[in-house]
């Protein structure tokens, strides 16, 4: 086999690289005859030695270079774009709670525990590297699910994959493949813990979500109606396997308060009673 000289190679290499950069409209030849940019006036070409043999280079302008960037930044927007839908259509959010922000919350009756949760999204890495999730308690319409959407998306944003749904869907409509992707995701949050049927399928179904989670070290955020007694005191045995894992590693944060969804249907009730000019009870 022919053996080809380092002069040679560069050469080679040259040739490639100056198709890439061109010579364009407006530039120009310098006294040492390399071509020069016409807008920004430096160098697109450069000699260099090889072997004893003089041998013409392209070289980037400042202008090539800005452009290079530009494009490298183009290209990286367009994959956290990309990776931004992924990590949505992953996440099973409904499409209402995919809207929510910190920035958007109520937090007249519960500003200590939206506060507790965003910084527990600020310090995710943190938290995901140490296995603390968050129990969001207290009764219904009370903003604990609001709140966990907030910190899913807040994460989502980030790039961190999350997935956020209710364990009846789990239960109800959950294949083995997502199972197992709930096992692997970086935060997984289940909303309405004890809202589940109490059969022997459903139990055993809520624990092994739970357990792999426990078992892969990955954090978990729980939303529930139920109380921290009954929690730490269920009367099904069966229960309480489960809820003892919730509480290992899950940081209790209390939702106070009347139920906005009673507050907006009042208030909608209200509004359409003016309207329309009747009487309730009428």
């Amino acid at each position: 086999m022919e053996r080809i000289s380092g002069a040679e190679f560069v050469k080679s290499l040259a040739a490639v690289h100056t198709e890439n950069n061109p010579q364009l409209e407006g530039d120009y030849f310098d006294e040492d005859g390399l071509l020069r940019c016409g807008t920004c006036r430096q160098p697109k070409r450069s000699r260099i030695e090889v072997s004893g043999e003089e041998i013409i280079v392209p070289v980037w302008c400042e202008c090539r270079k800005k452009a290079a960037d530009a494009e490298k930044k183009q290209t990286a927007a367009a994959l956290a774009a990309s990776r931004q839908w992924e990590l949505r259509k992953l996440s099973l959010m409904d499409s209402a709670l995919s809207e929510v922000r910190f920035s958007s919350a109520d937090e007249r009756e519960n500003s200590a525990s939206i506060g507790m949760c965003r910084r527990y999204s600020d310090l995710f890495p943190q938290m995901m590297r140490e296995n603390r999730g968050l129990l969001l308690f207290g009764s219904v319409g009370t903003g604990k699910t609001f709140t966990a959407a907030c910190i899913a998306n807040a994460l989502l944003e980030q790039g961190v994959p999350v997935v956020m749904t209710s364990l009846v869907k789990l239960i109800d409509g959950g294949s083995d493949e997502l199972c197992s992707r709930m096992s692997a995701i970086d935060l997984l949050i289940l909303d309405d813990l004890g809202a589940e049927r109490s059969t022997d399928y459903a139990l055993e179904k809520v624990y092994n979500v739970v357990d792999s989670r426990y078992r892969a070290g990955l954090p978990v955020i729980y939303t529930t109606n139920l109380t921290l007694e009954e929690l730490k005191h269920p009367a099904d045995i069966r229960l309480a396997r489960i809820y003892d894992r919730v509480l290992e590693r899950c940081f209790p944060v209390e939702f106070r308060g009347v139920s906005h969804r009673k507050t907006a249907a009042r208030q909608g009730f209200e509004e359409m009673k003016a309207l329309l000019g009747g009487d309730e009870g009428g």
